[in-house]
Parts: structure tokens; C-alpha cells; sequence
């Protein structure tokens, strides 16, 4: 230590500079120390504390002022259990007195039924598992077989399946899938649960039955994605998935949807469909798209620049920099009663939020109205505090990362505004990506390519699915029965047009 201060230099603006250097990369190291301690420790959630307070529009880009504290007392209901579905299966079970009880206990009188008292169990049935055997009797001529000339057998053929010459059934198929790709079961964990039925099914052969399934649904799955890129606007987004047989060492699941996440009357379809790639190259998303030039909603990304493609922005994203900028701030600085710039930013961001939810049932004309009324000088009075800000606080920090990732997404940012038909967010397909992230912490990985393939076109059948208000199990039974019939009408088996019938 002794040597160091003696080669300080003499010099007191060296000095000074040196102090200045030291004292901001310790400011960057305690910002940094203080997001890993959120990431490890803290909420997960990124709500904000002004999402339900109204905020001061007249306001500069300067300054905020401080909320006043307000009690406000409120009415809580009693929770109420919701009644059980009456077309369940139901088994009446009478609980009566003795008929030597049913007199009175003070006169002796008989006593009279004045009424009933009702309460409902809802008992669990295990799994039924069960063999189907298939019986074709066998016909021949015996006048033929007398004369000593050729004999021909006459059998009914065997009902088309989804598995030649398998002992799987569209319903076994289905719970394998629904029960791997729905609920997260691995293979291996349904190998134990078959089992306990006395049923070898082994996982290698389930996973050939899940390949299979993933090749015989590959029509449809082409099908969706007609009518994905038929669409005026797609969102993406991107995550990765552990393939052992591959040779880059990361891999990626992507995932293209249009729609919303359950059934409404719009004309636009739900639709989710995943596309497994063996990297993140910008190449990826440009061989899906194949020409696609509407609206692509994505997050910061540079990959979806390659894409033909009109790029829409995320303020969810955008969002996300300056919470993680307020959590590297510190206490001190979200203390009580003290706003600091990620504050100001997350407040501003959320008064965008709020317009959103107002033009939540709205029509693409009324929002594009709304939003050039309010939205804009919101939006041109954040992009005012950006710019100042970007003066005064260093690029390198959480906040000065904030600031700059939203000016150099800026023009992606404002395009919601330009078309009534955009979002402000590409949430919808992070929302669409957390089923397989879920998953993917149970299976943890895939063992070749060709599994992740099936495992993205069968991810993308249940989703999309779900997205239409249908049962994965039931669709998935309809569509392995449908498509094992000669001359099958894909167009018939949408899931929107399923959900009509």
C-alpha cells in the first residue's frame, strides 16, 4: 500500500482524475453487487409501486412531486368456493336417522320431513388403463381347398392408426404428450407411473411414439404457419434449450405467435407455434419468416434486424432496464419520500401502461386515436428526459444502461402508436414461451435434434389449442384419429375451426 501512494503522481489534476476513475468504478461495482443480491434475494416481479396511483399530469420532466399518504378502508369479501361442475359423474348417498329417532323429544309426536341438507365430496378416480383386442375372423373357400386351387382369405383390415403396428392408441398417444408437454412430465417419470398398472413401457419407446406424433401433426403445424404470416403482426421471442447430441453448445427454442392468449370474437387467430434451431443467428428468424414484411413485435434483439420485417419495440423490456436500475440505486436512494430517475422513468412508463388498459376492448382506430392524443406527448416528453439524462449519467451504470438501450430503440419504441393494430409489448409471446421454460426445468434437456423438432411442433399444438379454448387431451385424440383416415381435410382440423363445431 505504501509503494502504491509513493507512485502516486504530483500532479493535482491527475490526481483528481485518478480519484474521479476510482470512485465510479466503485459506484459500478456496488450497483452490480446490489443486482446480483435482487437477482439471488429479491421479488421476482416487476410491479411498480405507482401502477395503482394517479400521477400529477402537469408534472416536468425535472422533478416529482411527493405523494401524500391516504387511508382508505375498504369492504373485503368472504371467499366463496365455486360449485362443482354439474356434468360430473354423480353418486347420491342418503344419511338418515333411525325411523325409531323420528319422533319428537318433548311430546312424543311423529316427527315430519321439513327439507334436506345438501353438501358435495368430490372423490378422485385412478386412471383406468385398459387393452382393446382386435378380433378379425379369417374366411376361405372350402370347395376350393377340395379341388386343390389357390386359396384366398378374406379378413377385414385393421382400423387405421396413428402407429402402424403399434399398441398405442390416439389416447395413449395424448397422454403421453399432454402429460410431457403440458404438465412437464418427463418420459421418464411416466415410465415409473406405467408401472405401477404392471405396464412396461419403456421411455425409449415412448420417446420413438413422441417423433412419430410430432411428424404425423407436421402438416397442420405447416398449415399454422400460413396462416402466422398471413397476419399484420407477429411477435417473437427466443430462449434456450439444452439439446446433448448437437454440435454448438447453445441452442434455441423460438417461438412466433399472433392472437391473443384465450378465445375472443376478433377475426385475427390465435396462434402459437415454436421453431427449434440449433443457435440464435438473425438467420433463424429469417428462414421462418421466408419474406414476411408486416409488423414483427420484438424485444432489443439485433438478430430480427435481418428480417424484412417493420420492427415494433417493447416497453416491457424498456421497463425492465429501469427496474433493474432502481434496484442497483440502492436504499438510500428509494428511500421514503425520494424519487431518483428510475423512479421518474418507471412512473412515466406506466402512465403509457395505463392508457393501454383503458383501450383494452377498444377497436385498432380508437386506440391509434387515443394514442396520438395522449400517448404521443407522453412519449415526446420522455423522449426530452432521455435525452438530458443521457448527459448527466454515466453509459456504464444500470441507469445509464436504461437510458440508452431505450434511445437506441427509440423509433422501434414509438411505432406502437403508428397502427392501432400493435401492442405495447411483445408480452404476448414471452407469455406464449413460459409453458416450455416451465417445462424445460423438468426434462431439463433433449437428446437430438429431431426430438427438439418434435418437441416444437407438438409445444406448438397444445398451445395453440389452449389458446382457443380447447382441451390439448381431446384435441390431440381428435387430430392423431383424424389424420390415420385416408384424404383428411387439415383445413377442418384448425383448432378454430374445431372450436366452432
Amino acid at each position: 500500500m505504501q509503494d502504491t501512494i509513493q507512485n502516486l503522481p504530483d500532479d493535482p489534476a491527475i490526481l483528481k482524475q485518478l480519484l474521479a476513475d476510482v470512485m465510479a468504478r466503485n459506484s459500478y461495482l456496488e450497483e452490480q453487487f446490489r443486482l446480483a443480491q435482487q437477482r439471488q434475494f429479491g421479488a421476482s416481479s416487476e410491479g411498480h409501486p405507482g401502477q395503482g396511483e394517479l400521477f400529477d399530469e402537469a408534472e416536468d420532466v425535472d422533478a416529482i412531486e411527493s405523494v401524500e399518504q391516504e387511508s382508505i378502508s375498504y369492504t373485503r369479501n368472504k371467499p366463496a368456493r365455486k360449485p362443482l361442475p354439474r356434468d360430473l359423474p354423480r353418486e347420491t348417498v342418503i344419511h338418515d336417522i333411525p325411523e325409531t329417532d323420528r319422533v319428537c323429544d318433548c311430546c312424543g309426536s311423529e316427527l315430519h320431513q321439513m327439507g334436506e341438507a345438501r353438501s358435495e365430496k368430490l372423490e378422485f378416480i385412478p386412471a383406468q388403463v385398459k387393452v382393446v383386442e382386435h378380433i378379425r375372423p379369417k374366411y376361405s373357400c372350402r370347395h376350393c381347398e377340395q379341388q386343390g386351387t389357390e386359396v384366398k382369405i378374406k379378413i377385414a383390415p385393421l382400423p387405421p392408426g396413428p402407429i402402424p403396428k403399434g399398441i398405442a392408441t390416439p389416447s395413449l398417444l395424448s397422454q403421453i404428450i399432454t402429460s410431457k408437454y403440458q404438465y412437464g412430465l418427463p418420459l421418464y417419470r411416466q415410465e415409473s407411473l406405467f408401472k405401477q398398472y404392471s405396464i412396461e413401457l419403456s421411455r425409449k419407446t415412448m420417446a420413438d411414439w413422441v417423433l412419430q406424433c410430432g411428424r404425423i401433426l407436421e402438416p397442420l403445424y405447416q398449415r399454422l404457419k400460413q396462416h402466422l404470416l398471413q397476419q399484420a403482426v407477429i411477435q417473437a421471442d427466443e430462449t434456450t434449450v439444452n439439446v446433448i447430441k448437437e454440435d454448438k453448445t447453445q441452442c434455441y427454442m423460438w417461438v412466433y405467435c399472433t392472437g391473443t392468449d384465450s378465445p375472443t370474437t376478433s377475426p385475427i387467430p390465435n396462434i402459437v407455434l415454436y421453431d427449434y434451431q440449433p443457435g440464435r443467428s438473425g438467420q433463424c428468424a429469417v428462414d421462418f419468416l421466408k419474406g414476411y414484411d408486416g409488423y414483427l413485435q420484438v424485444d432489443g434483439y439485433q438478430g430480427y434486424e435481418q428480417t424484412g420485417a417493420v420492427l415494433a419495440g417493447c416497453w416491457a423490456h424498456a421497463r425492465r432496464k429501469f427496474k433493474e436500475a432502481e434496484a442497483a440505486q440502492g436504499s438510500t436512494a428509494r428511500g421514503k419520500n425520494k424519487t431518483g430517475k428510475a423512479n421518474w422513468a418507471l412512473n412515466h412508463i406506466q402512465k403509457l401502461y395505463r392508457i393501454e388498459t383503458r383501450l383494452k376492448d377498444a377497436t385498432p382506430e380508437q386506440r391509434y386515436q387515443t394514442r396520438q392524443e395522449q400517448s404521443r406527448p407522453l412519449l415526446e416528453q420522455f423522449k426530452t428526459w432521455l435525452d438530458k439524462s443521457a448527459l448527466q449519467v454515466p453509459p456504464k451504470t444500470a441507469m445509464g444502461k436504461a437510458i440508452h438501450y431505450c434511445l437506441r430503440q427509440w423509433h422501434k419504441l414509438m411505432r406502437y402508436i403508428e397502427d392501432g393494430r400493435l401492442t405495447i409489448d411483445n408480452n404476448r409471446a414471452e407469455r406464449a414461451i413460459k409453458p416450455f421454460v416451465i417445462g424445460r426445468k423438468n426434462w431439463l434437456f433433449s437428446n437430438t435434434g429431431k426430438g427438439a423438432t418434435a418437441s416444437a411442433m407438438l409445444y406448438s399444438i397444445i398451445e395453440t389449442a389452449k389458446a382457443n379454448g380447447l382441451t390439448p387431451f381431446d384435441y390431440i385424440v381428435m387430430l392423431l384419429e383424424q389424420t390415420a383416415q385416408p384424404d383428411t381435410n387439415t383445413d377442418q382440423l384448425l383448432p378454430w375451426c374445431v372450436a366452432k363445431d
